[in-house]
Order: C-alpha cells, then structure tokens, then sequence
C-alpha cells in the first residue's frame, strides 16, 4: 500500500470514557461532542460565539475556553489530508476523514450530536497488517491517550506515522543489526564449547529463565540429561543435550516424549547438528540449535560467560 503522508494528526477521544468508541469505529465516524455549541455557528467559523456558547453554556474560563475553541476548530476546519489517531480495545486505530460535518442532533443515546464520515474506516493495522498494539507502542505517543479533553496535537507525529506506514526507527534497525552480528558471534562460541562446558550452559539457561533442575532422568527414560520443573505453572520438562544429532536420533527423543506422558514438554539442545532438526508440528517439542539457541544464551545473559568460555 501506499504509504500516508499526511499534512496533520491529531488525537480524537470516541466519546467520553469512550463512550462512543465502538458505534463509530464500526459506522465509520469522527465523533465530537459540546452538543449545546450549534452546528451552524461552527459551519460558519465565528470562533468569537463559539467561544460565548461555551462560556454561556459550559462556564469555560481562560485556558478551557481556548482549549474547547481550538478542539470544534480543528474538527471543523482540518481536511481530509489529516491523520487522525484514538486507542481503544488495545490498539491505536487511525483513520482519514471526509470535511463535511454532519449534525446528528442531541439527543441520540448511541450517537455523538455531530460526526464526520471517514474516508475508508477506522483501522487498527499498519499497512503490513501488523496490529498497532498499545503495549507496543512508545509511551510518546500511547500517553496522548491520558489527553483530559477531546482533541489535541500528538506529541510524537513523526512516530506514529513511521509505525502505521510500518517503517521501523532508525535506531531500531540499528539495533537488530548489532544484535543479529552478537548472536552469530555467540553461535559460533557455542560450537567451539567443550561438551561439558556446553551442559553447564544449557544448565545455567534454564536456571536463569526460572526452570528447577529436580534431578537426572534414568531408567525409562535412558540417556535424557536434565529433568526440570516451572515452580509457577508446574510444567514438568526434560532437556536432551547433545553435540551432534541427526534428524533420526531427535525423532527416536520425540518418540520417547510422546509415549512417556509424564512431561509437559521436551527440550533438545544441539550445538552442531547434521543437518536441519525440526520438531515435526509438535508445539510441545522445543529444537534449540544454531542461532536460536544463541538467542536464548543472550536472553538468558550469559554473553559474557560465552566470552569467558572462548578465551
């Protein structure tokens, strides 16, 4: 698609609480509210009885009454080149909307008393169809959401128009570079450990991400290495560590997990395998070789102990 360019954003609350979120995101609506200021005074741009309505009919003083003028202005008077933005459900949702007002009236329970149609509809995707989660989001912008009145400028414009056009910071793809480098200097680390060096390793993961090593697995379950349990959720879990495998000695372990049916799930560990290792579409069966097993020594934060290890 192509990417928006717009020439303003702005922030817009669906009602207050929200009240109107999910009836406009669903008929395709930019809502605004202040039902005592008459639709045709504002049509006409007299901001001067704009600002006596609200000060007759809502008591606005000072800074309220600048802030209230300048929101029905920037509804009234912003076209459909700005990009307008609101959170609701756990997402930012972002839209374009068409100049005309129409005046609805004020006395809908369901429906704001004046509303502006958007061009296409309110969408909570970016252009790649990756959803705009809030939790996702830099509090630069997320925290226009805590904005106490209706509309206002966002912050962080630059921003939120990089994340809906799905192009990633700067700094950020700088970042994934520098780490993709660090997890192939790990991988290549861990396949130059000595094997008792790489059990420690494999130990000191699990410790770390909060796994308890109970005790050595034997007879069913012959050559299985660490036998662990999760202290929250009591997930049961052995981990199989080995140097070098093949496709057909994983398979033999999988056979193995799926008979026992005393674990809830399998680990198998490999530094160097021979050949791709993959868990034939059991969610349950974790391969950690290569590169993803790097990725876990780095999450784990045991870089350094790699460094130590090599030296």
């Amino acid at each position: 698609m192509t990417p928006i360019a717009p020439k303003d954003v702005r922030y817009i609350k669906l009602g207050e609480g929200g009240r109107w979120a999910r009836t406009c995101i669903q008929r395709g609506e930019l809502p605004l509210n202040y039902h005592l200021v008459p639709h045709e005074v504002c049509a006409r741009a007299d901001w001067r009885a704009v600002g006596e309505y609200l000060h007759e009919a809502y008591g606005y003083e000072a800074g309220e009454l600048t802030n209230a003028v300048r929101e029905i202005r920037d509804y009234y008077s912003l076209g459909p080149d700005c990009l307008w933005v609101t959170f609701a459900d756990g997402h930012m949702w972002w839209t374009f909307a068409q100049s005309e007002v129409e005046w609805i009236g004020p006395n809908q329970e369901d429906r704001p008393p004046r509303v502006r149609k958007v061009l296409d509809r309110w969408q909570k995707l970016n252009l790649h169809g990756v959803p705009l989660e809030i939790d996702k989001l830099s509090t630069r912008l997320a925290q226009v959401a805590n904005y106490r009145m209706t509309i206002c400028q966002v912050k962080a414009p630059e921003y939120a128009i990089r994340r809906i056009n799905g192009v990633e910071e700067p700094i950020v793809a700088r970042g994934r570079l520098a780490r993709n480098v660090l997890v192939s200097i790990a991988a290549e680390m861990i396949a130059g450990l000595h094997w008792a060096d790489f059990e420690t390793l494999v130990d000191l993961i699990f410790a770390r991400g909060g796994w308890q090593r109970i005790s050595q697995v034997g007879g069913s379950m012959k050559d299985v290495d660490i036998f662990l349990q999760q202290p929250i959720s009591r997930e049961r879990a052995f981990v199989q560590v080995k140097s070098t495998a093949r496709q057909a000695g994983l398979d033999d372990y999988i056979e193995r997990f799926r008979s026992n049916g005393a674990f809830d799930r399998m680990f198998f560990v490999c530094h160097s395998p021979r050949g791709a290792l993959t868990a034939n579409g059991d969610a349950r069966v974790h391969v950690w070789s290569g590169e993803p097993l790097a990725d876990a020594a780095i999450r784990a934060g045991l870089f350094d102990w790699l460094v130590e290890q090599s030296i």
